[in-house]
């Protein structure tokens, strides 16, 4: 080997062993040595991390549809395979029976197991690192607290290389920074708990942010909209008024909806129904106005909206007849609904939003409000994919969405496909 070529050798291994320890940092940060803070499990201990495991939704990723609670197995689907969520009881061999208080802060804040290996970031710790160590604390305490489950851990179904250490080493050096969240000190206290829940406990970006060929989204303050991989719903934005923006909603109505999951303006469909359900509807009048204070101040910005396809004109003119026959009854001959009953389809966002995937979604597989103190028996909407054929399901989406005032792209077949 010349010495132009050892040279070049050489300055290769320096740089990948400079890059190996680079990484190798950036997946200690802020990390705590065991027995850090002194932890003791009291009954109001208990109770504050029952109330927070309701405020993060636990129980609706870490229990199986009729399965133990917090037992563990639901999949988390990704676009590089499924992970499961893992057994939260104080199980000894197959739950959190083992742990302690520092692993379980571990776990949250820096994103890595007991045994120190790397947790996959299905596990959304880039918004559960901004959790402080006292609400860790109380979680672990009310986990702790129930009853131990014997249920295996199931292993991820990721695909190589996504299922290796390494390649988590590198996604997070790239995307995960730890750090807990820091009140705004030019922002009041009500705003600074609402940013607290939901960029961290409600971890809401997590689905109501885009995300990148490697799955990173653009942070916990990041809700620009991203279609929910595996699952066929679009969470929109929370920026955009032609999408999810609660900026003109009274702080009234948006109380109403994360109560009771409907108001005058729309109703939880979906993955939100689910946190309606298992969630919001059981935070405090305090919380709720925080979170209503933090959603109603984000920042507006619209989409740049698709350039729509040329129009069918007998694509609709097909939708409009199968609308009077399939849907004119429940909502109305111009689409004006049936208040607290059937939602009105003018001027209905769910509708006209640039993606239709949800309204797809909602028309194939039928659309469900989740049961709730202050609506304890909704009205659902039943599937159509057995009744009409994808050409039929396209012209009825595209005959609502340019009836009525309202004013989006037409649905072609193909797009039905796709969303099956």
């Amino acid at each position: 080997m010349s010495r132009a070529r050892r040279w070049v050798a050489a300055a290769l291994l320096l740089l990948g062993a400079a890059g190996a320890a680079a990484i190798y940092g950036l997946n200690r940060l802020d990390e705590q040595p065991a027995g850090a803070d002194a932890f003791r499990a009291t009954p109001a201990l208990v109770e504050r991390g029952a109330y927070l495991a309701r405020a993060g939704n636990c129980m609706g990723c870490h229990t199986t549809r009729g399965g133990q609670a917090y037992a563990g197995g639901r999949a988390v689907p990704t676009p590089f395979g499924a992970v499961f969520a893992p057994n939260l009881t104080p199980h000894a061999e197959t739950g959190l029976g083992a742990w302690d208080a520092d692993d379980f802060w571990r776990a949250l804040h820096n994103g890595r197991g007991r045994d120190g290996r790397l947790l996959s970031p299905a596990f959304p710790y880039t918004n559960y690192a901004l959790v402080t160590r006292a609400d860790s604390d109380a979680l672990f305490a009310y986990l702790q607290s129930l009853a131990p489950v014997a249920q295996p851990r199931r292993e991820s179904e990721l695909r190589f290389p996504y299922n290796t250490q390494a390649a988590l080493a590198v996604w997070r050096a790239l995307y995960f920074r730890p750090e807990v969240f820091r009140p705004d000190p030019g922002r009041g206290e009500v705003w600074n708990r609402g940013a607290y829940l939901v960029q961290g406990l409600g971890h809401c970006s997590a689905c109501h942010a885009p995300r990148n060929g490697l799955g990173a989204n653009g942070g916990p303050a990041d809700f620009s909209g991203g279609l929910l991989e595996g699952l066929g719903w679009y969470a929109p934005s929370l920026h955009d008024t032609a999408e999810a923006s609660v900026a003109r909603w009274s702080p009234e109505a948006l109380r109403q909806w994360l109560r009771s999951g409907r108001n005058e303006h729309a109703t939880a469909l979906g993955p939100m129904a689910e946190v309606v359900l298992g969630s919001t509807q059981h935070l405090s009048d305090a919380d709720l106005d925080a979170m209503s204070s933090y959603l109603r101040g984000l920042p507006l910005q619209a989409h740049a909206r698709a350039k729509p396809p040329r129009p069918e004109p007998g694509l609709r003119e097909l939708g409009a007849k199968l609308y009077e026959q399939h849907c004119a009854s429940c909502h109305g001959a111009q689409g004006e609904g049936v208040p607290g009953i059937y939602p009105a389809l003018a001027g209905n966002r769910a509708v006209t939003m640039d993606s239709g995937a949800n309204v797809l979604r909602i028309m194939l597989r039928g659309g469900f409000a989740p049961a709730t103190a202050g609506n304890p028996r909704p009205f659902g909407m039943p599937p159509f994919a057995g009744v009409l054929s994808d050409h039929e399901i396209a012209a009825v989406a595209s005959h609502l969405r340019n009836s009525w005032g309202n004013k989006a792209g037409d649905i072609r077949p193909l797009d039905v496909l796709q969303h099956k």
